[in-house]
């Protein structure tokens, strides 16, 4: 004897077979579509991570130099390192050193300014760019020598 059949019936009568295949055949491009922009942003906000440490160790470079020239120099040179070794792509790459207090007991402050490429995300089809910019200063010691 083959084994009874069981159907929820629903208030109008109907049997209600294969709806939960139908909502999740409906639901699925919606919810990978939420997945794909989450990972978008985690990526955006990884970048933004990348470029605050690239400035601040710039900025540290830069205050550790002797002379403003080397100043600049190291913390476009740390900069770029920086975002290298994290595999951030930048295009392009700004680094802005202020060293109008460049003295001993003053500071150095950095701007780097990096424009990301969206187009990485192939699976979202987002186009454009971002441009993520971060500022860190950092101060020169007051007992350090200078450049002889």
């Amino acid at each position: 004897m083959p084994a009874p059949r069981h159907h929820r019936q629903v208030a109008s009568g109907h049997v209600d077979r294969g709806s939960a295949a139908a909502e999740m055949v409906l639901l699925t491009p919606l919810l990978m579509l939420f997945l794909f922009l989450i990972v978008a942003a985690g990526r955006l906000v990884q970048a933004r991570l990348e470029v605050d440490s690239a400035a601040q160790q710039a900025a540290r470079a830069a205050s550790l130099a002797r002379d403003p020239s080397s100043a600049a120099a190291d913390a476009t040179a740390t900069a770029q390192a920086a975002l290298a070794s994290q595999h951030i792509t930048c295009d392009p790459l700004s680094v802005s050193p202020d060293l109008s207090d460049f003295l001993p007991g003053g500071q150095v402050t950095v701007q780097v300014s990096c424009t990301v490429s969206l187009a990485g995300l192939t699976l979202l089809h987002l186009g454009g760019a971002e441009t993520l910019t971060s500022t860190f200063a950092s101060p020169i010691d007051v007992y350090r020598g200078s450049a002889p």
